[in-house]
């Protein structure tokens, strides 16, 4: 219950219309009591007067009371649920913007500790479970408190010893009750969460991933363990169910056994000084009674409800104060220049699973306009540092700056402007061909993005029928990863960033394609300050300088022809063809 008090503060956003909303609960619980007990009350007085009170009794002020109480239990039901979910609606739009924002900055490292679809399902299933802390939890509570309060107050002024004996009854039943079936249901609650959490992670990588299940034969396999779960999934909600049952049928006998007691006491007590006149004040009494426990009837449901909030409550909480490397943009900073200069001194990093650092006390000039290759075996840092640079990660010894400037000075939208980078997977949007480009350039026209994508070699894309309208789809599926790769070169060259950060920008293209981008980006790179990680050896004497890298740290470095002269390490590479 504890996680739930992190959350109270979201009640404080729409404070007013939640208490509007409990208002409105209670007038219209009172109402329907009011409808039920007049109900009752008239049926009395005309079977008590029989036929002769067609002349004598007044049968227009209680069928007057009726009609209005229906009336204003309707009105004030529709607007206490108009009222509530908007308030609940708000606070929902507010936690999943909150949450959001919690992210945002740490949006590469909490692929280290998030799949996607745990993200989206702790964004959308669990914030959206949390809308019952207040409709089935809070709202109902509150509103049967106040009228069971407020009618059991007037039952004692008719009969106090009816009215304390009802009144200590029906709080033990709504203070007990919820706590019992709570107990009984907390457990059932919380794997109802965690199965759907299972659920919709195995549904989303059956979905992504049906290409490759099929090719392996493992479709049918991996469609079975996604229906054990779901099967263990129902099995919970089937058992919640019955237990939601218990509870209505236990409060079914206490509704008779709490009526049996109105019967006994009203035998044996002298209500109200009763008469052979005013005998229908026995039945206004039990049907005061039935009434009140159809108002308590919905805080058998709370029990539900409880459990999947505080479970879903729990993992939101373990989601926002999960230790992520702490990268925070400031708001503002320095103005996005047209050149870069990068320096990285004695920088270290190390991922928390790892027990060897990524980059070991590594130090790097590179002048504005220059151009530099990284070269290294797989696992040698040379990606990582690229996301130094982007400032995906902070290292933990040394320092990065940008034009002599701290990088963490720098403003997230300065940073972006002056960076462009092509990761080693292209993210391909499931939207057309020119969607897929000009978020990188917003105002750019059709001509310049049909001339760049010219230029990277994917004229036969555009030149189709559709054109740009080229409806791409989920995952650029129909594209080759050569296409794909040449769609992310495509954005960089449209973003017209000073600085270019390049990972592997010709892996899996051809010798001849791979020989003419790599031209293509040495060309339209003059001017520009660029940083090429490759596996590949071409092209490479038309680079200002080179790196080896091995063990997050540069082992050689200098021009083509230089380092060819020291008979190194990238002269064995070259003898050999390939990286070795």
């Amino acid at each position: 219950m504890r996680f739930l008090l992190s959350y109270w503060f979201l009640l404080y956003c729409g404070l007013k219309k939640f208490i509007l909303g409990i208002l409105l609960t209670i007038i219209t619980l009172l109402a329907n009591i009011g409808l039920l007990t007049v109900s009752g009350w008239l049926l009395s007085c005309a079977a008590t007067a029989g036929i002769a009170g067609l002349y004598s009794c007044n049968y227009m002020l209680p069928a007057a009371s009726m009609r209005i109480a229906a009336i204003i239990r309707t009105i004030f039901r529709w607007a206490e649920l108009v009222v509530s979910h908007d308030a609940t609606f708000n606070v929902l739009k507010y936690l999943r913007i909150y949450t959001f924002i919690r992210i945002l900055p740490l949006v590469s490292s909490v692929s280290n500790h998030f799949k996607r679809a745990e993200l989206l399902n702790i964004l959308v299933c669990d914030v959206e479970t949390l809308e019952n802390l207040y409709l089935r939890v809070i709202s109902p509570i509150t509103g049967v408190l106040v009228v069971i309060l407020t009618v059991n107050s007037l039952i004692y002024l008719l009969s106090p010893k009816y009215g304390l004996t009802m009144g200590i009854l029906m709080l033990c039943i709504l203070l007990l009750l919820p706590v019992i079936f709570f107990r009984v249901g907390k457990f059932v609650g919380e794997s109802i969460t965690v199965f759907r959490s299972n659920y919709r992670k195995k549904l989303h990588t059956w979905i992504s991933s049906n290409a490759e299940l099929t090719v392996y034969g493992a479709a049918k396999r991996y469609r079975h363990q996604l229906d054990n779960t779901e099967k263990k999934w129902q099995e919970y909600q089937n058992c919640q169910s019955s237990i939601g049952a218990y509870a209505q049928s236990m409060l079914q006998l206490l509704t008779s056994l709490t009526l049996i007691l109105v019967l006994w006491i009203a035998a044996g007590s002298n209500i109200i000084n009763i008469n052979d006149s005013f005998r229908e004040f026995i039945a206004l009494l039990f049907f005061v009674t039935l009434s009140l426990f159809e108002v308590i009837g919905p805080i058998a449901g709370v029990c539900h409800h409880l459990g999947q909030v505080i479970a879903s409550a729990v993992r939101i909480n373990i989601f926002l104060n999960k230790q992520l490397p702490d990268v925070v943009f400031p708001y503002i900073g320095p103005v996005p220049a047209t050149s870069v200069t990068l320096n990285a001194n004695q920088i270290l990093f190390k991922y928390t699973q790892q027990q060897l650092p990524a980059i070991n006390n590594l130090s790097v000039k590179v002048a504005a306009g220059e151009h530099i290759a990284l070269l290294g075996h797989t696992g040698s840092g040379k990606s990582t540092l690229l996301q130094l640079f982007t400032r995906a990660w902070d290292p933990q010894k040394g320092y990065i700056t940008l034009n002599g400037i701290p990088l963490q000075q720098w403003s997230e939208s300065a940073l972006r402007a002056m960076t462009a980078v092509v990761p080693q997977r292209i993210y391909i949007f499931s939207a057309t061909l020119r969607e897929n480009l000009i978020f990188a350039a917003p105002y750019v026209n059709n001509k310049k993005i049909c001339t760049v994508l010219q230029l990277v070699g994917l004229e036969n894309l555009f030149k189709c029928k559709e054109g740009l309208n080229l409806f791409i789809g989920e995952g650029g599926r129909p594209l080759s990863g050569g296409e794909q790769l040449r769609i992310g070169i495509a954005r960089i060259i449209l973003h017209e960033a000073p600085l270019w950060l390049l990972d592997e920008p010709t892996d899996g293209l051809d010798i001849v394609t791979e020989k003419k981008i790599l031209q293509l980006l040495i060309t339209l790179g003059k001017g520009r300050t660029v940083i090429i990680v490759t596996h590949k050896l071409q092209e490479l004497e038309n680079f200002d300088c080179i790196y080896i890298m091995d063990q997050g740290t540069f082992l050689e470095k200098g021009s083509h022809k230089e380092l060819i002269e020291q008979r190194g390490r990238y002269y064995n590479y070259h003898l050999a063809g390939s990286i070795i």
